[in-house]
């Protein structure tokens, strides 16, 4: 095994750090040195706006396919959600970690009877289109706000303003051991594709780097979210469609639930399936498929 330590890049925001730190004592318990690297993204520089006003997807990815092409780092650490569904040419996803929880949490800031009334005018922060577009199309007379920054910024932007909760992923919040004693799990709304996954990628070719990925991978994660994701880009979604998908393994058995919204909420398509755990390789595309053919087409000519 060679001695020069692995290199794992990541940005540098608390929970980023925590993601690394955590790949990097798995790794010295595989018998690898480590070394972290951080970098920060155009995503973590800028939270003003929301995030599908930044460009494309991969706005906080970038710095880290960037770093590994350059080889200042030799993995990359990163929340799957957030990673586009094709990495550029060169790079390999080569590594799903155990997965957290992942779905979301609402964050109320006080009184909570508003959540039974549908009919109710109340104000939630959240910066995820996805999020929003489930939210309006539960509760078509609330106000959204854009919501952005890292957990504690979050958390904070809560306590400053006149809104009657926030929406988070409660995988992030656990990570953090920051879950408020209030939050209420939101089990009606679709996760973004892959969340709660901390997946790792490498330089296509560097053989080291692949083998230490491939210790920590574990397949659960990694069938899940490969049909969550594919499902995503079949849809062609990237941070700039409300595409909700969650895939759970059972026995022998793949149970999967998966949306697609237009950006006011009014319109959804929303399907439930399962299939043989065998042919996991080609369900996220084959359902998406169904989607678009369910109406979905229309809805996605509209977000163009």
């Amino acid at each position: 095994m060679s001695n020069s330590p692995i290199r794992i890049g990541t940005r540098d925001s608390k929970l980023a750090m925590w993601q690394a730190h955590t790949v990097a004592r798995l790794l010295r318990i595989a018998g690898f040195q480590t070394e972290i690297v951080a970098v920060k993204s155009k995503g973590d520089l800028d939270t003003s706006k929301p995030l599908h006003e930044l460009g494309t997807t991969g706005i906080f990815t970038k710095v880290l396919d960037d770093a590994l092409e350059d080889n200042t780092v030799d993995i990359a650490v990163h929340s799957l959600k957030d990673y586009p569904t094709q990495p550029p040419a060169g790079i390999v996803l080569s590594a799903h970690l155990e997965r957290e929880d992942p779905m979301d949490l609402l964050i109320p800031s006080g009184d909570t009877s508003w959540t039974d009334d549908v009919d109710s005018a109340v104000t939630i922060g959240t910066g995820s289109i996805r999020r929003k577009a489930q939210w309006l199309h539960r509760y078509p007379k609330h106000t959204t706000e854009n919501l952005r920054g890292n957990v504690q910024t979050r958390l904070k932007k809560l306590e400053e303003n006149d809104w009657s909760g926030i929406i988070m992923a409660s995988a992030g919040l656990r990570r953090m051991e920051a879950v408020p004693e209030n939050a209420i799990a939101l089990d009606w709304m679709i996760p973004a594709p892959a969340q709660g996954v901390i997946g790792i990628t490498h330089r296509d070719g560097d053989e080291a780097a692949l083998a230490a990925c491939q210790k920590l991978n574990i397949e659960t994660a990694e069938i899940t979210s490969t049909v969550e994701r594919a499902f995503l880009r079949t849809l062609e979604g990237g941070c700039s469609a409300p595409i909700g998908s969650l895939a759970r393994i059972s026995g022998d058995q793949i149970f999967f639930t998966g949306c697609l919204h237009s950006l006011d909420g009014t319109k959804e398509v929303k399907i439930e399936r399962n299939a043989a755990l065998s042919e996991w390789r080609e369900l996220g595309s084959r359902w998406a498929n169904e989607v678009i053919e369910l109406g979905g087409s229309e809805i996605l000519k509209e977000l163009k």
